[in-house]
């Protein structure tokens, strides 16, 4: 297997460290935008040859396809925020690749009815295109990070092993990590912690389809383990709640995001503000307007996530609460991976939550080159096996849990 990693923030530059340990591929191009991040992450695996740098623009859908035939890689691991999804996703069609993500095509909120109705969903795009990459016996795995990606897994291995019937699916990610001298110090990328907590977040039921709720809605006090304990969750819009339902039968999904009042309080400043939003506003400059997106001053305003490991504490847990029938008895389970930062930090230098949401997409690209995971489409974590997932990633020294409820 040869890979094309496109981004070398604190994902993709965990994802080079995890995959370092791993003897499954026979190189990996990492490519940014900024040759330097690339050519860090690359530093980063103490001369492993395997690895090399490249620049590129991920926007550049042609580019990136040549890069892909240059090197003759047939993987494209996405590690981008969700902008460059679509454009990815086209070039690795395009050069004949598999194509990986960790987060999938953005959605628009219905224009008449935003916290009723969907407009266009998670995803979307790319299912549009299903047709096409079976025809071809291509493979595009989407959502495959740890939520979308391991959480979807979990839905499947409850579904599978767990229960004969499936009331209630509802993902539910918790902390209780901090950051040591900032006030606000988002753990993962505000631009994506913006897109995903300020749409209206989506909610599936078996008798209604998939439909939309206000932001910060139905909230809950979940109790993650390991420590962690109560934590206030609301429903955020997320790609399990489009994904699950495609494979997995139940009777209603969500995703719940614990994520604290001090925080949904920022976020709503921000919307307040508009500094969410993502068209150019012009701005004075040193020489003369600057046309700028207000989200993207917000992101450059803030700490770059990947530095903030030495300044954390705490664990963060994602995992999937299901709720149903086993047997003909009631069961309700919560399947959970816990990833303590100080454990992150010491083996592989990179923080809790870019650690925990890099490792899953390396697990699958094991998995797709011994041929345990195979198929064609635009698939979901959920189109596959989970055992031989959830072993491998036990394998990898990252092992999860299960708690009846």
């Amino acid at each position: 297997m040869r890979v094309l990693l496109v981004g070398a923030g604190g994902v993709g530059t965990a994802v080079t460290r995890i995959a370092a340990r791993r003897p499954f591929f026979e190189a990996m191009v990492v490519a940014d935008y900024d040759p330097a991040r690339a050519e860090a992450a690359v530093a980063s695996v103490d001369g492993d040859e395997r690895f090399l740098a490249e620049r590129i623009d991920a926007a550049d859908e042609a580019a990136v396809a040549a890069l892909l035939a240059r090197h003759r890689c047939d993987v494209l691991l996405n590690a981008t925020d969700p902008r460059f999804v679509m454009p990815l996703f086209g070039a690795a069609r395009t050069a004949g690749a598999t194509y990986v993500d960790m987060a999938m095509s953005l959605s628009r909120p219905h224009p008449e009815r935003p916290h009723a109705e969907c407009g266009v969903k998670l995803g979307d795009a790319q299912f549009a295109e299903a047709d096409d990459w079976a025809a071809a016996g291509a493979l595009a795995l989407v959502g495959m990070g740890v939520e979308p990606g391991l959480s979807d897994v979990f839905a499947r291995y409850a579904a599978d092993e767990l229960f004969d019937e499936i009331e209630e699916i509802g993902v539910r990610d918790g902390a209780n990590l901090t950051v040591e001298g900032y006030d606000f110090a988002p753990s993962f990328s505000i631009w994506t912690t913006i897109e995903e907590c300020l749409n209206p977040p989506v909610v599936y039921e078996a008798d209604r389809g998939w439909f939309t709720t206000a932001p910060f809605s139905e909230p809950e006090v979940f109790d993650f383990p390991e420590g962690i304990g109560p934590v206030e969750c609301v429903n955020v819009e997320h790609e399990e709640v489009l994904l699950v339902p495609r494979w997995v039968k139940a009777g209603r999904v969500t995703f719940k995001y614990g994520l604290g009042a001090e925080f949904v309080e920022t976020l709503k400043t921000l919307h307040r503000l508009g500094l969410d939003g993502t068209t150019p506003v012009t701005v004075p400059g040193e020489r003369g307007p600057v046309r700028v997106s207000p989200r993207d001053v917000v992101a450059a305003c803030l700490p770059d996530p990947a530095t903030l490991g030495e300044l954390m504490h705490g664990k963060t847990c994602a995992g999937t609460w299901v709720r149903g029938v086993k047997d003909g008895a009631p069961r309700e389970v919560y399947l959970y991976h816990v990833v303590d930062n100080q454990w992150s930090m010491a083996e592989y230098g990179s923080q809790a939550v870019v650690w925990q949401t890099a490792v899953n997409p390396v697990v699958a690209l094991e998995l797709l080159a011994t041929g345990a995971w195979s198929g064609a489409g635009v698939l979901g974590p959920e189109a596959f096996p989970a055992r031989p997932f959830l072993d491998l990633l036990t394998e990898y020294g990252s092992p999860w849990g299960l708690r009846e409820q």
